[in-house]
């Protein structure tokens, strides 16, 4: 790991700026990564406060080449970020980055993989996708965050870096599983085609499909998979540093009550997002994050 970076006001900015996108979200990550150290913590943020940039673009309202464009110009940004001097000047979040990846030796495929996560939610490839197709993304838009979370908590051996992926589609399938209203309206099912092929349900709009008779029995299907994926994440932290883990171990706890209280009520009301109090995921923070 690098020695520390000297602090100048626009990295101060920066800190602040990453800080509030991650508090304003209120979400699970933002509960996971307060227990952290500082330093790890505004890194973490700084992740955080990228994925929100390039997750915006992808759910924009612009035309998909224009995205993809926006996209592209990430990508550019990141190598920047990866070249001797650095940029002189730079949006907040990219120079949140800029501190980051030398102080936790942050690889740039990992940036580029969410970028390309990303990419494909600009066109009609994550229509009601296949298994493998499902598996890249969720690979891409939460593997990869995985991957780089690990090496700022400080461990990064190959049975952390397997949790991270475990783990990263275990959370994405809940997401997925959450969010069927609102990734309708925006033309998108994430739903694997195998499940609607094997009940019988014919491929047509999004808000058809999880209008049909037998959503309920596709998602517990999916469900199912998310299951044996935390399950497997939680066996594999036998063998790698559990308490490094902490913060991803939390997340995991409140992404799993989400799931257990979808499962309980069968998506019958998909206004529903089974989402947790702030009492909850304090109570989950510190029985998981520091007792």
């Amino acid at each position: 790991m690098s020695s520390l970076l000297p602090v100048g006001d626009q990295d101060v900015a920066a800190r602040e700026h990453v800080r509030a996108v991650t508090r304003a979200a209120g979400s699970s990550f933002y509960w996971g990564m307060r227990i952290l150290p500082e330093q790890r913590r505004d890194a973490m943020f700084a992740v955080y406060a990228f994925c929100r940039e390039v997750d915006d673009i992808a759910d924009g309202d612009d035309p998909p080449d224009t995205k993809r464009a926006h996209l592209d110009r990430w990508r550019r940004d990141i190598d920047k970020l990866y070249t001797d001097d650095g940029p002189e000047t730079a949006p907040p979040v990219l120079r949140a980055l800029a501190r980051a990846i030398p102080l936790y030796n942050l690889d740039k495929e990992d940036f580029l993989e969410i970028v390309a996560g990303m990419e494909m939610d600009t066109d009609t490839s994550m229509i009601v996708p296949d298994c493998k197709r499902l598996q890249l993304y969720c690979d891409r838009v939460a593997g990869a965050v995985g991957l780089l979370s690990i090496k700022i908590f400080g461990v990064s051996d190959a049975s952390a870096r397997t949790f991270a992926l475990r783990l990263g589609t275990a959370l994405q399938l809940t997401n997925i599983l959450r969010d069927l209203k609102d990734d309708a309206r925006m033309g998108r099912l994430y739903l694997p085609r195998e499940q609607f092929d094997f009940h019988g349900v014919p491929i047509r709009t999004p808000d058809e499909m999880i209008a049909h008779p037998k959503l309920a029995e596709i998602c517990a299907s999916v469900a199912e998979r998310a299951r044996q994926k935390f399950t497997e994440a939680d066996a594999l932290l036998a063998h790698t540093d559990a308490r490094a883990l902490k913060p991803a171990i939390v997340m995991m706890m409140n992404y799993r009550r989400i799931l257990d209280r979808l499962i309980a009520r069968r998506w019958q009301n998909l206004d529903d997002d089974a989402g947790l109090s702030g009492p909850e995921k304090l109570w989950i923070t510190l029985r998981y994050g520091v007792m």
